[in-house]
């Protein structure tokens, strides 16, 4: 599933044609097919007020946020550096 934030980011970063989009559906398939993503995507839970949700480094300062509540589900919330997604 995906919030609409997370189509607009995706659409954005698409058009701009500056991030590899391949690689952030890699990732979302590898969420899928397994329980944890290999260790150079630096996945880990999120603090404070966005406790709950997930982080992963695509590459550098591109990041994914998801939240993985039951097995069968998984919400890519938005995409974006740490400034557009935590300021």
């Amino acid at each position: 599933m995906q919030t609409s934030e997370f189509k607009k980011s995706w659409e954005r970063y698409k058009r701009a044609g500056r991030r590899d989009m391949n690689e952030v559906r890699n990732v979302m398939v590898m969420l899928f097919l397994a329980d944890q993503l290999p260790p150079e995507y630096l996945d880990h839970a999120l603090t404070g007020d966005w406790s709950g949700f997930r982080e992963c480094h695509i590459g550098g300062d591109f990041l994914m946020i998801y939240e993985n509540t039951r097995p069968d589900l998984i919400t890519f919330v938005d995409l974006g550096s740490h400034s557009e997604l935590f300021n």
